[in-house]
């Protein structure tokens, strides 16, 4: 099995490079015989990987420890469903997983286009087809998954023990369908420049292969927080890591295309803008892998040092290069159709939109690269902390959270000064009361007060966004508000969905605030001691050590009160994992609507008279939980194709079947 997967990556190298021989060669000879061969032998490409994959999923599920992967990254008492994340814990395995999801992508983009786009076909395959091979030729020659040790060792290292935990079966997947997706609507947009169609049609092609990624990413982000906040024990979500950042900058640079691309649907403008952004938001995809496997930075799940870090950057220069200069060659046929009118016009607060967007992608940009720039100039490594981030970050995420409500209240082109009054009336008031009720619950963070007042202004907006659809439909239907919001999200996904989707922004930036207000206590105790912190106290009930063939366990537990009710029995403990000689802390947490108690167990003193533990009071952080599953469910809603989708994809087909080039012979 191992020999089958190493030579179906041997062949799916070879397939990959006749695809894009093949479909380049027809597009320039209008040979519809040869554009379907090369398909074909991209369709034959994705069968390929999937056997490769398959292949090293036996390896590792069946112990062979001869191979050298399989011996690195899993052990035979690990569980089950971390046997099925070693495919993707170590490198090899996850640049051989990376392969196979784009191979997916390519795969199912040939499927649902078969007979749409065919103009643009030929070269999106083509592209797409590039990047198997890339990730092709590193799982061949730098980074074989398949490679044989000269022994058999009778047991495996076993994965990274702080990876052994459920979510890291579904954060790294949806983290790879996130940023290997941004190659599809990349290969739409070489492809228009390509073939001189630099219409809408690209943008109708590329549409909900952005979205589709786009949601993965933003999901994966929001659920690897959740893994660092149960799994690490610091007290918190988000640290500005480094491979953090390294998917954050792609998701952020993705969110200013979404919105900028409706400018050009709508008015014909910002076409250059939008090529750019598209082929930078790529480029993040692939230098964000770069980051996290090429050693040049430090992180708790980045990988070690190792050779693909000069593959990918050869393969950086040449998407650079080759972007520009196609670019640049069709410069004269991307002319704006219209021109800014206004300040006070949506266009303008979507162009706003992205200069922040982009302001903080590469505020994150310049703190991820500095230790490595300061080292390579002056041999010291000076590193940039979460402070840095935080500082330029919450100044830029507020403008943001102003626009997400401001932006759908302005008008296109231009919006007079009774509409603006209309507009923001009601926004505006809620964001009064809101300011004045924070101020009556004795909140004083500055930060804070500004964030919460506006969260209640987007509130506002969004409501009446709604209020006025509802009303609307009411008065030419008599439908009920149930009725009437049910066939708006329905007829209207991209505008209401896209509103539940700001109504998750909401949530999470509220939940975000909630840091303002963290309670961070360090307490000793000793066996029936208590402490009060905050609201709440804990008794220390006992201390209990377990040990095993694999790791060392070290449990205490605690009660927790609330005045005179009793609310739980926490038991925060801590690991010790023999074979790597890895600590790992497994926090407890007990929640409630608005907060969570968050306990450590930090150690006991040699004579385990004392113990020492960590402890947060983590204000409003479900909201960020909440946030994150309303942000997945609303963007599935919104790129659900609705009925006027199924009509343009029935028009685009019909169009494409005028346009199909006839079947011809290559001359003898």
């Amino acid at each position: 099995m191992v020999d089958i997967g190493y030579f179906a990556i041997c062949l799916a190298l070879a397939a990959g490079g006749y695809a894009v021989f093949a479909s380049l060669l027809g597009a320039h000879r209008h040979h519809e015989g040869l554009i379907r061969s090369g398909e074909n032998a991209a369709l034959v490409l994705c069968g390929l990987y999937t056997v490769a994959a398959l292949c090293l999923w036996y390896a590792i599920f069946t112990k062979d420890f001869q191979v050298q992967y399989v011996a690195e990254n899993t052990s035979r008492s690990q569980p089950m469903q971390y046997v099925l994340a070693s495919l993707w814990g170590g490198q090899s395995g996850s640049i051989l997983f990376w392969g196979w999801v784009l191979a997916i992508y390519t795969g199912a983009t040939i499927l649902l286009n078969r007979h749409r786009y065919r103009a643009l076909m030929p070269y999106a395959v083509a592209v797409l087809s590039v990047s198997c091979v890339f990730f092709a030729i590193l799982s061949v020659f730098a980074a074989d998954p398949f490679i044989r040790l000269p022994f058999t060792p009778q047991d495996g290292n076993g994965l990274n023990p702080i990876l052994q935990h459920p979510y890291m079966a579904i954060h790294p997947p949806l983290l790879y369908f996130g940023m290997v997706g941004m190659t599809v609507p990349f290969a739409f947009g070489i492809a228009a420049l390509i073939a001189g169609q630099l219409d809408n049609t690209w943008l109708r092609a590329m549409r909900r292969w952005l979205l589709i990624p786009w949601m993965f990413l933003g999901g994966g982000l929001l659920l690897g927080g959740k893994w660092a906040y149960v799994e690490l024990g610091w007290g918190g979500y988000w640290g500005w890591d480094p491979v953090e950042n390294a998917s954050l900058m792609p998701w952020l640079a993705a969110t200013a295309l979404l919105h900028s691309v409706m400018i050009q649907e709508r008015k014909g403008m910002l076409k250059v803008w939008n090529m750019v952004l598209l082929f930078f938001t790529f480029f993040m995809t692939i230098f964000g892998t770069f980051l996290t496997r090429s050693g040049i930075i430090s992180s708790v799940h980045a990988f070690a040092q190792s050779n693909v870090g000069d593959y990918f950057v050869v393969y950086l220069v040449l998407i650079t290069v080759g972007s520009a200069i196609l670019l640049l060659r069709r410069l004269p046929d991307l002319k704006a159709e219209n021109h800014l009118e206004s300040f006070a016009s949506r266009e303008s607060a979507f162009l706003l939109n992205n200069w922040i967007l982009l302001a903080l992608l590469f505020a994150v940009l310049w703190g991820t690269m500095f230790p490595v720039i300061s080292e390579a100039l002056t041999d010291e490594k000076i590193t940039v902390g979460a402070p840095f981030f935080n500082q330029v970050s919450i100044p830029m995420g507020l403008v943001l959270l102003f626009l997400t409500g401001a932006g759908p209240l302005f008008a296109w082109r231009r919006t007079s000064q009774e509409s603006f009054r209309r507009n923001f009336g009601v926004p505006a008031l809620w964001a009064i009361v809101t300011l004045v009720a924070m101020v009556l619950f004795g909140v004083r963070d500055f930060y804070a007060l500004v964030s919460l007042t506006l969260c209640g202004f987007v509130t506002g907006s969004i409501l009446l966004e709604f209020a006025r659809g509802i009303a609307a439909r009411r008065r030419t239907s008599a439908e009920s508000v149930l009725r009437a919001c049910y066939t708006l999200l329905t007829k209207s996904r991209r505008r209401y969905g896209g509103y539940l989707v700001h109504a998750s922004m909401l949530m999470l930036f509220i939940g975000f605030t909630g840091t303002a207000f963290t309670v961070d206590r360090e307490v000793v105790l000793s066996k029936g001691e208590s402490a009060a912190i905050g609201a709440y106290t804990i008794t220390f009930q006992s201390l209990a050590f377990g040990d095993d063939d694999t790791k060392s366990v070290s449990a205490a537990a605690l009660t927790l009160e609330r005045g005179d009710s009793f609310l739980a029995t926490l038991v925060p403990q801590r690991h010790f994992y023999k074979r790597a000689q890895q600590n790992t802390t497994e926090v407890a947490i007990y929640s409630r609507w608005f907060e969570d108690f968050y306990i450590i167990f930090v150690g006991s003193a040699e004579d385990n008279a004392s113990t020492k533990f960590q402890i947060y009071i983590n204000p409003l952080v479900g909201c960020v939980w909440w946030g994150a599953g309303l942000f997945v469910l609303s963007s599935l809603w919104t790129m659900w194709p609705s009925a006027r989708d199924r009509r343009m994809a029935r028009l685009d087909r019909e169009s494409s079947q005028a346009d199909t080039w006839e079947p011809t012979l290559a001359p003898s």
